[in-house]
């Protein structure tokens, strides 16, 4: 299993990015993914999911109405566009999923940084 994040970066606060996070190495429209992002001296918190079958979505209360999760199973990839950032979304943010028998598989992470 590998997860590949990308799309991380400098932005100002009130702009917009768009992660990626390309997954190779297992049934990618068969499992679950998820957001995550550390910031520093703080814990790994969630920060969206996505069903593999319904697509149905989950959000943090700090990101709701701001960030949409997003999947394609025919490119391996879910997204995280993130809107309206602020400073306080400044974090190394990490793919997620859980594999058969709950193993928990990472990314290495993409850095968002929010900063006028």
């Amino acid at each position: 299993v590998q997860l590949v994040e990308s799309g991380g970066g400098l932005v100002q606060p009130g702009g917009s990015l768009r992660l990626s996070c390309l997954a190779s190495g297992f049934t990618f429209s068969r499992y679950a993914m998820s957001w995550y992002r550390q910031a520093p001296g703080k814990e790994r918190e969630l920060v969206a999911d996505i069903t593999s079958t319904s697509g149905s979505t989950n959000y943090a209360d700090s990101v709701n109405g701001r960030f949409t999760i997003s999947r394609d199973n025919a490119k391996n990839t879910v997204y995280l566009q993130m809107n309206s950032l602020k400073p306080e979304d400044t974090a190394v943010y990490y793919c997620h999923t859980k594999g058969i028998w709950g193993t928990p598989y990472w990314g290495k992470g993409t850095l968002v940084t929010v900063s006028s």
